[in-house]
């Protein structure tokens, strides 16, 4: 897929570059710096959402010619918001929490081209069921350092992180960070007259 203007990434995961890289869309990436505190008063949806708005928001004024393409996964459970782990006790009890249970990965996505005044957003979930963990399994994993940058304190991508997860129910790329069908949906019916196949 060619996008006939420039397209940016306002994120530095390089989980959403190789996925981009994968449907063969060329982008530039500019990470976003915003402040990622899930504001309690909106849902988790909302605040995935509202944060991917953020985030291409924040890069759109230094590139108004650009589509521009903002992203936040969260991981929810029981309500509850899981971010990134600060550290690796963090990233434990994370994992203790999700063991044995099925929780909700919402990824925010938002496509921003300042030019044309069209900004569109879009948030896709999809169901994990991590299975049930041992004490001995998480410290395994943990001491990899690999759940470290990721909400929830685990990557489905992921060598050892694979072997946690029981099933999934809906968009996998979502789980990644980011879902590509539904990209693909948003940019031909909104951007059509930008892209090519």
């Amino acid at each position: 897929m060619n996008i006939s203007i420039e397209f940016v990434l306002a994120s530095q995961s390089p989980r959403r570059a190789q996925l981009l890289q994968q449907i063969g869309i060329r982008f530039t990436t500019i990470p976003a710096s915003v402040d990622e505190t899930p504001d309690i008063k909106y849902t988790p949806e909302k605040v995935a959402e509202h944060l991917a708005l953020k985030k291409s928001m924040s890069i759109v004024t230094e590139k108004p010619n650009a589509l521009v393409l903002g992203a936040d996964t969260l991981v929810v459970s029981r309500g509850v918001i899981f971010g990134k782990p600060r550290d690796q006790h963090e990233a434990s009890q994370m994992l203790r929490k999700l063991s044995g249970i099925t929780h909700i990965v919402h990824t925010g996505i938002a496509l921003v081209h300042h030019e044309s005044k069209r900004i569109v957003t879009h948030v896709e979930s999809t169901e994990v069921t991590i299975g049930e963990l041992t004490d001995h399994e998480i410290l395994k994993y943990v001491k990899t350092c690999l759940p470290m940058d990721k909400a929830g304190a685990y990557g489905i991508q992921d060598g050892l992180g694979a072997l946690l997860i029981e099933r999934i129910n809906g968009d996998y790329n979502n789980v990644v960070g980011l879902p590509l069908r539904r990209l693909y949906i948003l940019l031909s019916k909104y951007f059509d007259d930008l892209i090519e196949f």
